[in-house]
């Protein structure tokens, strides 16, 4: 996994991640959001869906902790041995919004994280142990949580957007 020398570096590379990924929803209509295309796990709708429910946790985990709130990660209704159902809620949360709003639901949630990411000192982003929420076996720093659930599936879920395009003859 790449890693960043500082948080600007980090910064730069999630807005351009996120960029590349919002564009390829430009030419997506609204009626083709829940097309299935063979070979691809995930319509539109459900791809940016997936985003959305990430970047809310990473967000809700931040805020909780702040409140003195004990987190359950990912979620008190799901362990990390259903995923699928957290995805499935995901879908279920943000399905219903059109594509439009949820892009737009989607860059509000990454100028949040981008603005949280500049509030914090580098000791808390960058060593692990400084967030309760963030302290797993794994011992990943914040900012690791942040870019396994922003700056990764912009690159992979992008790769996944474009092969749905193509299998609908569009790219």
């Amino acid at each position: 996994m790449q890693g960043y020398k500082d948080k600007t570096e980090f910064i730069e590379e999630l807005k351009k991640r996120y960029l590349l990924y919002d564009q390829e929803f430009n030419d997506i209509k609204e009626e083709e959001k829940d097309l299935r295309q063979p070979g691809v796990d995930k319509t539109p709708s459900q791809n940016i869906s997936y985003q959305l429910g990430w970047t809310h946790l990473l967000l809700q985990w931040e805020s909780d902790e702040s409140k003195g709130i004990e987190v359950k990660t990912p979620t008190l209704e799901y362990k990390w041995n259903n995923l699928g159902g957290l995805y499935q809620s995901f879908y279920n949360q943000y399905g219903s919004h059109t594509l439009q709003e949820q892009r737009e639901l989607l860059r509000n949630q990454v100028d949040e994280i981008i603005n949280w990411i500049e509030s914090l000192d580098d000791d808390i982003l960058f060593i692990p142990g400084k967030r309760k929420w963030a302290t797993t076996p794994a011992q990943w720093p914040v900012w690791k949580w942040i870019h396994i659930n922003t700056v990764a599936p912009f690159k992979n879920f992008r790769a996944k957007l474009r092969k749905w395009k193509k299998e609908k003859g569009t790219a």
